[in-house]
């Protein structure tokens, strides 16, 4: 199962740098660099949309005043009910893959090297579309550069970034659900994963080949600032947990929540 899933991730890597019909007109004269940077406050801006604002107003609840006064999907979940944290970390999800899908198809006519990888500069500017969105999401444009802590719109932007980020998502996902199954703390088990994230990525990426201290160290260098910057944002959390006043995750229970 395991080769299936690799063989068909060459399979999919292939048809995303061979395909070219994504790249709109107006940006087949830019070169990589600017197509890229035309992103970056577009990316920040997707990044702002506080979906969970949004979608508690819609319900007739100011999420910012209720629970833990977050905007993402945990406190949403509480205060509305599962189908509602569903909803809205779809959504902060899509915030992160969004431009980082755009990004790759707007790259995908661009020369790469003998081995198929592109340059060093490339992927920082890749990569920094995402960390826009991500920024956007934690400090929203739209929230006097409040926002929430970036779990969501972070996986998103490790789905759109494939396969680099994809594969490694995986095992990540795995120990995220683990821990929350095992504690029923999002807090904890967001933290574990983002920061076991960065390892998963190195190792899959020296398994695969791929030039993680070479052309790709960007990316390195991006996984583990994402890792950090998620655990800074979770420090209230991580006070919490220490003290024993953190509390477990029950969808629609209007308690005092204070994660996510």
């Amino acid at each position: 199962m395991l080769g299936w899933v690799l063989a068909e991730a060459d399979h999919l890597e292939y048809l995303t740098r061979s395909f070219t019909g994504f790249v709109p007109e107006f940006a087949q004269d830019m070169n990589p660099g600017q197509r890229l940077a035309l992103l970056l406050p577009l990316a920040y801006l997707l990044g702002s949309i506080p979906f969970g604002m949004v979608v508690g107003r819609i319900k007739g609840i100011d999420v910012t005043q209720k629970g833990s006064g977050n905007i993402g999907a945990t406190n949403v979940g509480r205060l509305l009910g599962r189908p509602y944290f569903y909803l809205v970390f779809f959504l902060d999800m899509f915030k992160g893959m969004a431009p980082m899908v755009i990004a790759c198809a707007w790259l995908s006519d661009t020369p790469r090297n003998a081995n198929g990888f592109l340059e060093a500069k490339l992927y920082l500017l890749w990569m920094t579309v995402g960390f826009a969105a991500v920024v956007g999401h934690m400090f929203s444009a739209f929230l006097k550069l409040k926002g929430g802590k970036g779990i969501a719109t972070s996986l998103g932007v490790m789905l759109g970034l494939f396969p680099f980020f994809t594969l490694p998502a995986a095992p990540v996902f795995a120990v995220w659900l683990c821990l929350f199954l095992a504690t029923r703390y999002v807090s904890l088990a967001s933290i574990i994963g983002a920061a076991s994230f960065p390892f998963w990525y190195l190792a899959i990426g020296y398994w695969r080949h791929w030039p993680v201290l070479g052309e790709q160290l960007p990316l390195t260098i991006f996984a583990f600032v994402i890792a950090i910057l998620i655990v800074i944002k979770h420090r209230g959390n991580i006070r919490r947990l220490r003290e024993g006043r953190e509390p477990h995750y029950h969808p629609a229970q209007k308690s005092a929540a204070t994660t996510n």
